[in-house]
């Protein structure tokens, strides 16, 4: 059994192809991916069954990533990582994700390899 095999990642991205394709990639990990498509879906996923890890869109309809990334850290799980995955890359963006609380920050596009790179380095240190 890998590190991977059953760990719960939430995925929440407005996009479905890139919503897919980190299913997808994640999935054949070993990980149980939960994709939702909006920050309210990830919200209330990640209220319903924590997940070891969450990967956020930082744009989003109704709740952004950095919306959603706020409410994990002011819940009773605050400390589950989060990795934001987001087209804004100024470095004030970045910044930005990390004063709010993210665990890491990939920028789009971005390498599918070099993602689970991030999500196994971000599970093995979280443990």
């Amino acid at each position: 059994m890998t590190q991977a095999e059953g760990t719960r990642v939430l995925v929440a991205d407005d996009d479905p192809d890139i919503r897919d394709l980190v299913e997808f990639k994640l999935s054949q990990a070993g990980y149980a991916v939960q994709s939702v498509a909006d920050g309210v879906a990830a919200w209330e996923a990640f209220q319903t069954e924590r997940p070891a890890l969450v990967v956020l869109d930082v744009m989003m309809p109704g709740l952004s990533g950095f919306d959603v990334l706020r409410k994990i850290r002011d819940s009773e799980w605050p400390t589950v990582p989060v990795l934001l995955l987001s087209a804004k890359s100024r470095d004030s963006d970045v910044d930005t994700g990390f004063a709010v609380g993210a665990t890491d920050y990939v920028i789009k596009p971005f390498s599918p390899r070099e993602l689970l790179h991030r999500v196994n380095g971000i599970l093995a240190r979280s443990q």
